[in-house]
């Protein structure tokens, strides 16, 4: 792996990729800073944000780059709907796919995102907060809803670091 590339919108992205620089020693571009600095061809880490499902950049960085992992940053709790994120981005399955749980903050948000994301807050988290029985998954993703949350965190990277120890 030669660098770090990354796209965020609220920024926990850009965080767990300063996390990774700190941890591995990888220059962190993001994808805008990368297309003018590296080489197409180059081999990247690449993390970005989920919407929908659909990790942002990533498929305009697979075209330039020869992306090694991809880290995906969501509400979701690490570790989860990896299947679902990868199929929607059609990440190839030899490449590792890790989901990091980031933070919310709607007022963080830009434009068309902080209209969507207050109406899914208002549609999804009242549905969750009448549904009987939740999962502690959705009782954590009802509390992000209602009352944002700081989720980014350096043991949440765990199994990326564990990844690029044995790379």
């Amino acid at each position: 792996m030669k660098a770090i590339v990354y796209t965020t919108n609220a920024g926990s992205t850009e965080q767990y990729a300063k996390l990774l620089v700190q941890e591995t020693g990888l220059p962190v571009y993001s994808l805008a800073e990368a297309k003018r600095t590296l080489s197409s061809g180059t081999e990247i880490v690449y993390l970005g944000w989920i919407m929908a499902s659909t990790v942002k950049g990533y498929a305009d960085a697979a075209k330039r780059y020869r992306i090694c992992a991809v880290c995906a940053v969501g509400m979701g709790q690490t570790g989860t709907q990896v299947d679902v994120v990868r199929k929607k981005n059609a990440i190839p399955q030899q490449i590792p796919l890790f989901t990091l749980q980031g933070n919310f903050d709607i007022e963080k948000l830009h434009g068309m995102y902080r209209f969507m994301m207050q109406m899914m807050v208002k549609f999804a988290g009242k549905g969750l907060s009448n549904k009987q029985n939740r999962t502690p998954e959705e009782d954590d993703m009802l509390d992000m809803m209602l009352h944002g949350g700081n989720r980014v965190c350096i043991e949440n990277l765990q199994a990326v670091l564990d990844w690029y120890k044995n790379c």
